[in-house]
């Protein structure tokens, strides 16, 4: 996994660069709860789950189907915040943004992206991600590493992300 830190990256990235009124701040402050909230699932390692089982880490909480359900809750409790659709979209996303980070890493028993369809746990090919320790005694031996490689490829195009989407709203605003 990333570190929890980088998961935020992605609804800041969306949030500010759609801007505040189409993504207010208690929205934003809920896309990055919603974006580190999958990794709550390591407390079912002291539950006496297993890395294999599902209820486990990078198991359903980590699944589009989670993405789904938590975005489906935040439509109805945040809907005093911005249209139901965009609260949905937002939140959905943000914590479908969490599986699909934790892909990327190099390390872990895969992601369970798919959940309740399948059980079966998923990488991409492509895994450029140091993943981080869960135990955070191991994290300073490796800490260069996993900042180089969440700097180059979560923040750096969230970065990017950002301002192609404020241009992109800027440009909204000038044709109206």
């Amino acid at each position: 996994m990333p570190t929890i830190v980088s998961h935020a990256a992605i609804p800041l990235a969306i949030g500010m660069g759609l801007g505040k009124k189409r993504i207010p701040r208690p929205l934003l402050i809920a896309g990055i709860a919603a974006s580190m909230l999958p990794d709550a699932d390591v407390i079912f390692f002291r539950l006496g789950a297993t890395y294999d089982d599902v209820w486990s880490h990078r198991g359903f909480s980590h699944s589009l189907g989670f993405a789904i359900f938590l975005g489906l809750l935040a439509a109805l409790a945040l809907r005093q915040f911005a249209p139901r659709l965009v609260v949905f979209t937002f939140i959905s996303v943000c914590a479908a943004s969490h599986g699909l980070l934790d892909m990327m890493t190099n390390g872990g028993h895969g992601i369970a992206i798919l959940w309740p369809v399948t059980n079966q746990r998923y990488f991409f090919d492509w895994r450029p991600i140091r993943v981080a320790p869960l135990d955070l005694s191991r994290f300073p031996a490796r800490a260069s590493a996993i900042v180089t490689t969440e700097t180059l490829w979560i923040w750096l195009p969230a970065i990017a992300v950002a301002l192609g989407l404020s241009a992109w709203r800027r440009q909204q605003g000038a044709s109206s």
